[in-house]
Formats: structure tokens, C-alpha cells, sequence
């Protein structure tokens, strides 16, 4: 069956290394009654090169999405659309070990569920 915006409460967009964080996030969402799908999108460019019909069918319109992004948020917006949100790097230049950096940036489960949660708590 096609996905619909109504299946899903949230798609959660992601690539490389923050794929497994949003799994985790998509998980924890889903012990509490979420219906949350996770989209690994390693290309953009290759996405967009995709059949229409594709591209609705993985990115359902209307839908409520979150990009996972350990970069730029700049080009995320496409994805998610006007009521989506991007987690990503908000600046440079920090330096600290890789774990207290993924937490200053929001970029571990517990963050990503969080920014979720508020998310659809605004929908």
C-alpha cells in the first residue's frame, strides 16, 4: 500500500551517521504511540532525479518532516517543507569530545526526540 500523510505522524529525514540516530529517535517515538518513518536521503541530487510518484510515495505532501542533518541546515528546508524543521550544525568552531559536541548540537536520540515531540505538539 502507498504511504499517506494520514500513516504517518512524522517522517524523519536523515543521512550517514545520523541515519542511526534518527532510527533510535524513530523508535522511542514509536513506544509512545508515534507512527514514524525514517528516509536514509544520501543524495539529494539522486532523490530529485527520482519519478514523481517516487518521490510523493517516500515524502508524502501534507506530512509533518524532521531532517537529521551533522552540517549545514541550508537546503534541508526543500525537503521538510514550510512546517518541517532541520536539526543540524548552528554554528562552528566548537571543540570538545564528539559526544558532548553531538549533545551541545542536539544531535543525539534524546535531542532528536525531543525537537520531534515539540514538533507535533505544534501540529
Amino acid at each position: 500500500p502507498r504511504p499517506s500523510p494520514a500513516r504517518h505522524d512524522l517522517v524523519l529525514i536523515a543521512t550517514g551517521s545520523e541515519v542511526a540516530l534518527a532510527l533510535e529517535a524513530a523508535r522511542r517515538l514509536a513506544a509512545r504511540g508515534r507512527r514514524v518513518r525514517v528516509v536514509s536521503m544520501p543524495s539529494w541530487e539522486l532523490f530529485e532525479r527520482q519519478a514523481e510518484a517516487y518521490r510523493r510515495e517516500v515524502l508524502p505532501e501534507g506530512g509533518l518532516r524532521l531532517a537529521v542533518e551533522a552540517g549545514s541546515p541550508l537546503g534541508w528546508h526543500r525537503w521538510v517543507g514550510e512546517r518541517g524543521e532541520v536539526v543540524a550544525l548552528s554554528g562552528f568552531g566548537a571543540s570538545a569530545p564528539a559526544e558532548q559536541l553531538a549533545g551541545h548540537f542536539g544531535l543525539t536520540p534524546d535531542a532528536i526526540l525531543a525537537r520531534a515531540e515539540g514538533a507535533l505538539g505544534r501540529v
